[in-house]
């Protein structure tokens, strides 16, 4: 997770733009040829994308763009930490 990629991506990308990006990068992850290396590269990416949606979700109920990001942020590492 890096807050400057997913503060880009929500800067830049529309909510349907990141969704459609979300399902390529699914099935993407699912083919039998991709290496460990990918699966960790489209994880990533995944991951960035699934935060960058979320801060467009938040912000569209009221919440500034400086918080939704670093919600976000916290509500993935206290994951990491569990």
């Amino acid at each position: 997770m890096k807050l400057p990629v997913i503060r880009q991506f929500y800067q830049t990308q529309t909510v349907e733009n990141l969704e459609k990006t979300l399902e390529v990068l699914e099935a993407f992850s699912e083919f039998r040829g991709t290496t460990e290396e990918d699966l960790n590269v489209t994880g990533e990416l995944i991951t960035n994308i699934c935060g960058a949606l979320e801060v467009h979700a938040n912000v569209a109920s009221g919440i500034s763009e400086r918080d939704a990001l670093n919600g976000f942020a916290k509500k993935v590492l206290g994951s990491i930490d569990q």
